[in-house]
């Protein structure tokens, strides 16, 4: 998907995680292991959050013109998705990262929260921002974006906090 910040010119890259080398590849979202990956994605959000306070996207939310989607490829096995939404202020969105269950702790979701950033700092992005939830499902996902600059605060776009969600922003 090509976004008009030229998001979608960040096609491929490979990133050495200590031992393991990952491509990253802009998606069009075709592939089966992809769908499979963001099916499981949206299941786990279901089974691990309250009604009513998951707010991943679907495969036709992550098809919209102001997403782009990479995957994490090590040789012919996907390891891990995730995609850039651009906000209406000039901000953006980190959304549907999925590691792999195979891929767990092996700097799948590393390497690519590194290319989004870089992406999002080349479309001259001011900040990313996430939303998450809490809870011992999202420790580890957390402990991600906090190594990597992140730091809790406002909720941002259209969401409204909970008790449940919290929201975490790097400024770019």
């Amino acid at each position: 998907m090509k976004l008009g910040l030229g998001i979608g010119d960040w096609g491929l890259g490979i990133r050495n995680s200590g031992a393991v080398t990952f491509s990253i590849r802009r998606d069009d979202l075709s592939g089966e292991a992809v769908r499979a990956l963001l099916a499981y994605h949206l299941q786990q959000m279901h089974a691990q959050s309250p009604p009513g306070s998951v707010y991943a996207l679907d495969l036709s939310g992550l098809q919209r013109p102001d997403v782009t989607v990479w995957s994490v490829w090590r040789g012919e096995a996907l390891a891990a998705v995730g995609a850039l939404r651009v906000l209406d202020d000039g901000g953006g969105e980190l959304k549907s990262m999925r590691t792999h269950p195979d891929f767990l702790r092996q700097g799948a979701a590393a390497a690519l929260l590194e290319h989004i950033v870089a992406a999002a700092r080349a479309a001259g992005l001011h900040r990313l921002s996430l939303e998450t939830g809490s809870g011992a499902a999202f420790e580890a996902a957390l402990g991600l974006y906090r190594r990597r600059g992140f730091r809790n605060g406002p909720a941002f776009a259209d969401y409204l906090p909970s008790a449940f969600n919290q929201f975490l922003h790097l400024p770019l």
